[in-house]
């Protein structure tokens, strides 16, 4: 039994349109983007990791900065400019013929992208009551992952063509997908701006509140899961078992289906921060088992042995990712001041660059180099942050010791409803 993939009507419905138009250009992109920049742009596969690389360390950098400007602007204005910069940089891969120029428009696009993750998580707050945000965020995460399907889908007929042309077309969608994203979002209510900072306060708090800093490192060890599917386990499969090569195409797209299915079912239960620690600790024992089963698949014996075992590793691993999700987001929410939603959402939100930059050269050397116990060290260091995260949880909790450098009266006031009410669009 499924629930439903799309949100209740209203704002959260609305969100989910955003997600939905800019995912598919998405999904297109990243299936084809490689190819543009080699086969068209003329880079080498060397600088082209590289660029992206630094283009995402910049990115995770200005999402605090920018999730600040959103709180004190506004985080409906500022989510519309940040998609409409997020469509210029990727026009601009059309015209691009250098290196300099690659540089500088991937670099556009990831410091965007960072900050529009962190004006639409302030959007979302202060249009969704805070009990409810989990379950939006758990639908746009489905909306997500069906859009990714889709401009996948897309972007293989392009890979298909093997033309310029067809390459472009797929880089078009997606900046047109961000045109449409910008334009659904300033249908949204306007959320009123955070009052100015008090004598004294810090410009940007988050970067003094030691607590939130801790548990926002140990999302980021969680998150290292994220380049698995799409690097480490394809290599995995054909450097060390005797699986077919296709199978990771097909654990791909089990995990994205499985995604778009069930992740708000799993995020239903998770509303509160009790809850969310219980759901790291269970994805954490899931995922060390998923690990070790993955481990398992290059023992000697039948390719369907192997396969077999990388299916149940599969399936263990997107049981994990979801408790993972839904924990993460209660988490990250429920521990951000309601008056500096978008900083914290933007410092939180780092996990995810992060992971696209040091996740692949961790997880390469660790499980291709090490094999079998690589699995089991990751699986071990894995385990050993959800059930850290307990603790750290509860530090930065107000009450609990931790040191807000914005008091406790926000927090209060998060929990009363929505950051200063929906104003009129």
């Amino acid at each position: 039994m499924t629930t439903r993939i799309l949100p209740p009507p209203g704002a959260p419905r609305r969100l989910a349109a955003a997600q939905l138009t800019n995912s598919v250009g998405d999904g297109a992109y990243y299936v084809c983007s490689a190819l543009y920049f080699t086969g068209v742009v003329g880079l080498s596969p060397a600088r082209i990791g590289l660029g992206l690389t630094l283009a995402w360390a910049v990115g995770s950098v200005a999402g605090v900065p920018l999730g600040a400007l959103a709180d004190r602007r506004g985080p409906r204005g500022t989510s519309v400019l940040l998609a409409l910069a997020t469509a210029a940089s990727v026009a601009s891969f059309l015209v691009i013929r250098s290196y300099g120029a690659f540089l500088l428009a991937v670099t556009a696009y990831a410091t965007a992208q960072c900050g529009l993750a962190a004006a639409r998580q302030a959007l979302l707050a202060g249009l969704v009551a805070p009990g409810q945000r989990t379950g939006v965020l758990a639908h746009l995460q489905s909306v997500l992952n069906a859009g990714l399907a889709l401009g996948a889908a897309l972007g293989g007929i392009a890979l298909g063509a093997g033309t310029e042309g067809a390459y472009r077309a797929a880089l078009a969608l997606d900046a047109v997908g961000f045109l449409v994203c910008a334009a659904v979002l300033l249908s949204l209510p306007a959320v009123a701006p955070v009052p100015r900072r008090a004598a004294g306060e810090a410009r940007l708090a988050v970067l003094r509140d030691r607590p939130y800093a801790l548990v926002t490192l140990l999302n980021a060890v969680l998150l290292l899961r994220m380049p698995l599917l799409s690097l480490a386990i394809p290599l995995w499969i054909v450097e060390r078992t005797s699986a077919p090569g296709w199978l990771a195409s097909a654990l791909f797209v089990l995990n994205t289906g499985a995604v778009m299915l069930f992740q708000v079912r799993m995020a239903g239960p998770v509303t509160d921060l009790d809850r969310a620690r219980r759901a790291l600790r269970i994805s954490g024992l899931v995922m060390a088992a998923s690990c070790v089963v993955f481990a398992l698949s290059a023992l000697p014996g039948a390719g369907w042995a192997a396969a077999a075992l990388l299916v149940a590793g599969a399936l263990l691993q997107v049981d994990a990712e979801m408790r993972q999700s839904a924990g993460s987001w209660q988490i990250g929410f429920a521990l951000a001041p309601a008056a500096h939603m978008g900083q914290y959402q933007g410092f939180f939100g780092t996990g995810v660059p992060l992971a696209r930059t040091l996740g692949p050269t961790v997880l390469t050397s660790l499980l291709l180099l090490w094999g079998i116990p690589g699995w089991l060290l990751l699986g071990a260091v894995l385990l050993a942050a959800s059930y850290a995260m307990g603790p750290a949880v509860r530090w930065a909790q107000p009450g609990r010791g931790g040191a807000r450098p914005t008091g406790a009266g926000v927090r209060a006031a998060e929990q009363a409803g929505p950051v200063g009410g929906a104003a009129s669009a």
